[in-house]
C-alpha cells in the first residue's frame, strides 16, 4: 500500500481537523498525515452540529491529503471514496446493514455509528487539498440523549483494537483513492447508491425553513446532490444545506 501514512496521536485536542489545519499552517505537512485523538473536545458533523465521544473508546481523526488535478466539479467523489473505505472495513469487521446517509453518515440499521466531515481547500477549478475527519463509535456503549447513536460494539457485542481499525481504515482510503482525479462522479456512484440510506423508501424530510414533507430518494446527481421523488411524480435536486432527512 505504498509507504505508511504519517501519524501523530494527541491525548486530546478541540478538533482534529482544526489541528491539522493549524498543522497546515505552520509546517509543509506531507500528504497522508494523519492526526489521532483520544479525546475530542469540540468534534463537530455536518452543518455544525456537535459530535459526543467518551474518551479512548472511540477513533477519532482527520486525514490530509494532497491532490494535482481533482476537478472541484467532482468533489463529491471524495465523499463517495472515504464513505465506501470505512464501509468496506466495517464489512470486513461483519457489522451488519451498513449504509450511507448521504452525503457521509455510515448507519448500522437506524443507528448513526460514524460521522466523516470533508473540508476542501481550493484553489481556482481544483481542489489542492482535503482534510478528512472520521468519528466512528467503536466501543461506547452509551449515549446520552443521542437515541440514533450507535457504535460498532453496540451493534455487534464485540470489543474493537482502535489501532487496528484505524490502519485498516487508512489502508482502504489509500486504495479508493488510486485514480480518484481521472473519475467522474457519474463513474464512482453506482457502488455508493447501492449502500444509500433508504433509497426508494418513503421518508420524511425538512427543508431550510424547518417545513416537513415526504418524498423518496432515488439517486445521487452528477455534482453529489439528492435527488428526491416528490408528489405527482416530481424530482427535486436538493444540496446539504437545502434539506435534513428524518429517520
Amino acid at each position: 500500500m505504498g509507504e505508511l501514512p504519517r501519524i501523530i496521536k494527541l491525548d486530546a485536542t478541540d478538533s482534529t481537523n482544526l489541528y491539522l489545519k493549524g498543522l497546515l499552517r505552520s509546517k509543509n505537512a506531507l500528504d497522508h498525515t494523519v492526526v489521532v485523538a483520544k479525546n475530542q473536545l469540540k468534534g463537530r458533523g455536518q452543518m455544525g452540529s456537535s459530535w459526543q465521544t467518551e474518551g479512548g473508546k472511540n477513533l477519532t481523526f482527520s486525514i490530509l491529503k494532497r491532490f494535482d488535478a481533482l476537478q472541484a466539479a467532482h468533489q463529491f467523489n471524495l465523499n463517495i471514496c472515504v464513505s465506501l473505505a470505512v464501509c468496506d472495513v466495517l464489512a470486513e469487521f461483519a457489522i451488519p446493514n451498513v449504509s450511507v446517509k448521504w452525503p457521509n453518515d455510515i448507519m448500522s440499521g437506524s443507528q448513526k455509528i460514524c460521522g466523516i466531515l470533508i473540508e476542501n481547500i481550493m484553489k481556482g477549478q481544483l481542489v489542492q487539498h482535503s482534510i478528512i475527519g472520521i468519528g466512528l463509535n467503536v466501543n461506547q456503549t452509551s449515549f446520552k440523549n443521542l437515541e440514533k447513536a450507535g457504535s460498532l460494539s453496540s451493534v455487534s457485542g464485540r470489543i474493537f483494537d482502535l489501532n487496528e481499525l484505524l490502519h485498516k481504515i487508512l489502508e482502504q482510503m489509500e486504495h479508493r483513492f488510486k485514480g480518484i482525479e481521472q473519475k467522474t462522479v457519474i463513474q464512482l456512484l453506482p457502488s455508493y447508491e447501492r449502500l444509500l440510506f433508504r433509497k426508494d423508501k418513503p421518508s420524511t424530510f425538512t427543508d431550510v425553513n424547518g417545513e416537513m414533507f415526504m418524498g423518496f430518494i432515488r439517486r445521487i446527481s452528477g455534482s453529489g446532490k439528492l435527488v428526491l421523488e416528490l408528489e405527482d411524480h416530481i424530482f427535486k435536486e436538493f444540496d446539504l444545506k437545502e434539506v435534513t432527512l428524518l429517520y
